[in-house]
């Protein structure tokens, strides 16, 4: 039986991204068909678009997102028809060197890949599907260890979150920088991601969490997420994060945008003997430049944190768990919801630093 969906398909880097038709491939040995509710627009996506990086064309955008199963392939074991689940745009092999030695978001099967394609036709040609997911459409085929089992209760709006923002920065904060009760966090970049950290870093007992962006307009939304102090960001940023911080900087400095300017700012405003972590994933030709001397004197540690350093299969259930008990509040990361044309308009209010969170309500 063909299956007819809509999805969000951009041709080129750099060109428009539009809703059209495309053929679903039928299900094989292994695989899952899921009926896409909710999907969160990731400054991820927009990187497809804008060359930041660059996958294969035509792609189907999206990979934040949540839905029911509504067919399960031969030999599927951990995922049945009617499963609430949680998409993982990373799903780890459990069998290569870095998923055997506990680093599964190294995973060499699943890690750097942009696209891969999926068996949809487009115009009688083969479309890939971003970060092997494609979930801008209204259903998607998927290997069963790309979802996420999760309570029935869980609202597909929130849950979508969980597989993207929230896993990323939560996991920033406990398993990468592993922040501790009374430390200073300086927080840059207020998108879903960031957002996400500055609640984490909160919940962790931080005494100070100090946001930046480049608008005062995310002000509120730094406040609702728990941020102690707010500023603009601007050339004399160290100096701002110092007068907060007894003059010595922050403890970690959690980078959330992508850009080698933000990753030396980060690295300035944090003491000696601080932590930097770096979040945003940036271009392969914007290089980051420290001083051979800075670096031993400061002694100051530079950090990637990757899908937040988690193992999703064990990370987002608790996520769930924790936004269910209350532990977690997740309202002030959804700002917009749109339907899958609003996705482009989305993007332009993401390039603009506008608001947190759209979600795609399928």
């Amino acid at each position: 039986m063909t299956r007819y969906v809509s999805g969000l398909v951009v041709r080129e880097t750099g060109g428009p991204a539009a809703v059209e038709e495309l053929r679903l491939p039928e299900i094989g040995p292994g695989q899952v068909r899921v009926r896409v509710r909710a999907a969160g627009v990731c400054h991820s996506d927009l990187s497809m678009i804008n060359g930041t990086l660059r996958p294969p064309h035509p792609l189907v955008l999206g990979h934040e997102a949540a839905g029911e199963v509504v067919e399960v392939g031969e030999h599927v074991t951990r995922a049945a028809v009617g499963d609430h689940v949680v998409l993982n745009w990373q799903p780890p092999c459990r069998g290569c060197w870095f998923c055997e030695h506990g680093q599964p978001w190294l995973c060499s099967t699943s890690s750097g890949v942009a696209a891969l394609e999926n068996g949809m036709t487009l115009d009688g040609a083969p479309v890939h599907v971003c970060l092997g997911l494609g979930a801008f459409a209204e259903q998607v085929v998927a290997p069963e260890n790309a979802v996420i089992a999760v309570p029935r209760e869980l609202d597909f709006e929130v849950a979508a979150l969980l597989g993207c923002a929230v896993l990323t920065g939560s996991g920033a904060v406990r398993n990468t920088a592993s922040v501790r009760a009374g430390e200073s966090v300086l927080v840059i970049g207020l998108g879903g991601v960031g957002l996400s950290v500055v609640a984490a870093a909160r919940a962790a007992g931080a005494a100070q969490v100090i946001a930046v962006d480049v608008t005062e307009a995310k002000k509120g939304l730094a406040e609702a997420a728990g941020a102690t102090d707010f500023v603009v960001s601007s050339d004399t940023l160290s100096k701002d994060v110092r007068a907060r911080t007894e003059g010595r900087g922050a403890d970690h400095a959690i980078e959330c945008v992508g850009r080698a300017s933000t990753i030396r700012a980060a690295w300035r405003a944090t003491r000696r003997g601080g932590q930097v972590t770096v979040v945003g994933m940036g271009a392969a030709d914007d290089l980051v430049q420290l001083a051979a001397l800075d670096i031993f004197s400061s002694a100051r540690t530079l950090r990637a944190s990757v899908y937040g350093q988690a193992d999703p299969d064990v990370a987002v259930p608790a996520l769930a768990r924790d936004v269910l008990d209350g532990k977690l509040s997740l309202d002030h990361l959804i700002t917009d919801r749109i339907g899958l044309a609003g996705v482009p308009a989305a993007f332009e209010r993401m390039a603009r630093g506008e608001g947190a969170r759209s979600v795609v309500r399928l």
